[in-house]
């Protein structure tokens, strides 16, 4: 402790010393740097680049001094302004960067608004670095939205489409000038006319539409000189010039580049540059001394520290012998220290190696269970789609047990494909709740309907309750429920035979916009022993199989149980051998008209179907083609087949279709590959892909190529019907 104070003491000896340092400084009044900062915006609006220059280095050198970081902010923005007016646009980068170093200390939105859009400018218009540029444009929208400055936004779309169009994206810069185009009346006035009317004749010009783009072009030349926006009318010219050219008049072509080049030298003459460019070296000058005088005095406090420090010598010798014993007790400590980190390091090793064989393990269990449901998959698609061919062709095989039993073993094997790829994706934290509106009475009477035939086999009955307080509509993630009812249903009938099972829906209660809905699936069946009902949750278990065979893979109750733990809610059971079981849970969901109005409208879409359709299924394998094919035909659609990528990119130079129904997994060129050539021929037919890939593993990819839906196999032909026709509607 007393080494302690020691120390603390010696500490306050310092800071005394140091405090006797502060020099006090000349400060200058708010009011005269803001004179100065606007009369140096003046000179600039005037290209008077020399006086403006001058002043603001005045400006620069007092709101430093008085430490404005606003009027400090304003003063490297306005130098930098004049350098890249004076063509000078490595100098002007250097001081708006500056401009952006003080800007981050204010909370001022507008100079870094401001800021961001010049930097934009240079980027984009001088230096040609697009990609850059656009991004600073970006930030100057994300600037504008927040401090709500609607014309600045319109002025940054703008320029967003200006610089797409200079490189000819025009399709990228298209939706900023229709923003332009739609606001012009609000928000345009007569310092950007010349320029949204100059952006119009190169957009026309670019689609060959002549007359409109001459008009646009004459508009902006004419509006250019009537606002004295020499700038802009400047590039109109320019602009005009080139369209011109490219229509073969030469002549009007020459002419007015003529008078681009003819503005341009009027705004920049040698003689104004030559003065602002001294104005400027003499910026640069005062900004390297004040770099200097901080250099010296930093020099001249460390000296004068040197000498006041003679004053404590004998204090720090007497601390330097407590920090020799503190030091040695510390050498001991140390030893002690290496001893056990080095055997700390070797179990970390083992551990980090361990760790990173289970990572590496994880991996590629994901990967198998990917490639091996891929691979059950495909031959399922053929397995499924041909056994309801056979149902739809031959009626008199309606009844063969047969062919009913194939169809049932088709899709029981699709079922455990799907519960294996359920529990992987859980495990692998991949799954996300999703918000949708929906009717838990429909849920449920999905879920009956469609364990209809399970119920029959063993002659039960599916009853259902749904309380009348509950919504008609709620909004949360119904596949997932639906998922979870699902599983405790079927499981349920598989063990009760002769019996009936009851699915009760009820309000628990009510917390603001959450309605807690409890769910009770409860059987008359087997039951569970009070031995295994700890078990039947985990992964592969499977009880109560000594007589009878019950089917299945022990991942149902696991999916229902981490399926729950995404909704936050926990599962309960109650059994008697021989009597019966029950499960309980509880959900929360959202009740919310307003938004439930809102999420309908959003997906109303128009799906009156054209009456003949063209369809092109691109595919590989010959029985997935003749099964696509068929149930495609089968609606009465026309259907063209090829078996991989560069055939689809051939047939589609030659015929029109209305969508395209694309395999990934193809052999010469996949999926995705085809998609984005198709895209680049400007092809915008709408894609839908059928692949045996689980929709997660392909959904970023999908969508990056242009991709417009993904429908995994074997699908409900309902369902790519109805995604065919909402696709070709909203084309």
């Amino acid at each position: 402790m007393y080494q302690i104070r020691i120390v603390l003491f010696s500490l306050l000896i310092i800071n005394y010393f140091n405090y006797s340092l502060v020099a006090q400084t000349k400060t200058f009044s708010k009011n005269e740097i803001t004179k100065l900062t606007n009369q140096a915006s003046r000179y600039l609006k005037e290209a008077n680049f020399e006086k403006s220059l001058e002043i603001s280095k005045i400006a620069l050198q007092k709101s430093i001094t008085a430490n404005d970081f606003s009027s400090t902010t304003i003063s490297y923005n306005t130098i930098a302004a004049n350098y890249a007016e004076i063509a000078q646009f490595d100098k002007a980068i250097f001081f708006y960067n500056k401009a952006m170093l003080y800007a981050t200390k204010l909370s001022n939105d507008t100079l870094k608004n401001k800021i961001n859009n010049n930097l934009g400018n240079i980027y984009c218009f001088e230096k040609k670095q697009y990609l850059k540029g656009i991004k600073y444009y970006e930030n100057t929208l994300k600037y504008s939205e927040k401090i709500a400055d609607s014309n600045q936004i319109f002025m940054t779309k703008l320029n967003i489409a200006w610089a797409y169009f200079d490189v000819g994206h025009f399709e990228k810069g298209y939706p900023n000038l229709e923003f332009i185009n739609t606001h012009n009346e609000k928000f345009g006035n007569e310092s950007n006319v010349a320029a949204v009317n100059m952006l119009n004749g190169m957009y026309f010009a670019h689609q060959d539409n002549n007359k409109k783009a001459t008009s646009f072009f004459l508009n902006a030349i004419k509006d250019g000189k009537q606002s004295n926006q020499k700038s802009d009318l400047s590039f109109a010219h320019l602009e005009y010039s080139k369209f011109l050219w490219k229509k073969g008049d030469y002549k009007e072509a020459y002419v007015n580049l003529s008078k681009y080049n003819e503005i341009t030298e009027e705004l920049y003459n040698n003689e104004k540059l030559e003065k602002a460019n001294i104005a400027g070296i003499n910026i640069q000058l005062e900004e390297y001394k004040r770099e200097i005088d901080k250099f010296e005095n930093e020099k001249e406090a460390q000296l004068q520290i040197v000498e006041k420090s003679k004053t404590i010598v004998v204090l720090f010798t007497v601390i330097s012998f407590v920090l020799l014993l503190l030091l040695y007790t510390l050498f001991k400590n140390n030893n002690f220290r290496k001893k056990s980190n080095a055997q700390l390091s070797k179990t970390n090793e083992a551990l980090i190696f361990a760790k990173e064989k289970a990572e590496e393990a994880s991996v590629l269990k994901s990967q198998f269970v990917s490639t091996i449901s891929h691979e059950l998959r495909t031959p399922l698609y053929g397995v499924v789609g041909i056994t309801n061919m056979l149902l739809d062709e031959h009626k008199e095989l309606s009844n063969s047990p047969h062919l009913n039993s194939l169809k049932f073993s088709a899709r029981y094997l699709l079922s455990l494909v799907n519960d294996i790829l359920q529990i992987n994706k859980i495990e692998d934290n991949r799954i996300v709740l999703e918000n949708l509106t929906f009717n838990i009475s429909d849920e449920i009477n999905m879920v009956k309907n469609s364990l209809s035939f399970l119920a029959k086999n063993n002659n039960n009955t599916i009853a259902v309750k749904i309380d009348a307080a509950i919504p008609e509509y709620l909004i949360g993630d119904k596949l997932r429920l639906s998922q979870i009812i699902m599983n405790l249903v079927s499981n349920a009938l598989k063990f009760t035979r002769n019996g009936k099972v009851t699915i009760d829906v009820s309000l628990e209660k009510m917390s603001g916009k959450s309605y807690f809905i409890a769910f009770k699936i409860e059987d008359n069946g087997i039951g569970i022993a009070a031995e295994d009902q700890e078990k039947i949750f985990e992964k592969f278990v499977q009880v109560g199989r000594k007589e009878t065979d019950y089917q299945g893979t022990g991942l149902g109750l696991s999916i229902v149980k981490q399926l729950l733990g995404l909704f936050n809610s926990t599962i309960s059971l109650q059994s008697t051998l021989n009597q019966g079981t029950v499960f309980k849970f509880v959900i929360p969901f959202e009740y919310n008209p307003q938004k439930t109005i809102e999420i309908i409208n959003n997906i109303q879409v128009d799906i009156t179907a054209p009456q003949t359709i063209n369809v092109l299924v691109v595919e590989d394998n010959h029985i997935n083609q003749l099964v696509t094919k068929k149930t495609i035909e089968k609606n009465n659609y026309k259907c063209s087949v090829v078996d991989n990528g560069y055939a689809a990119l051939e047939i589609l130079d030659k015929e029109f279709f209305d969508i395209i129904l694309m395999d990934i997994n193809m052999p010469l060129i996949n999926g995705f590959e085809t998609t984005r050539k198709i895209r680049l021929k400007g092809i915008v037919t709408p894609i839908v892909a059928l692949t045996a890939f689980d929709k997660s593993e392909i959904t970023e990819e999908a969508l990056s190529c242009g991709i417009n839906d993904i429908i995994i196999k074997p699908f409900d032909s309902a369902k790519l019907f109805k995604i065919i026709t909402i696709l070709i509607a909203t084309n």
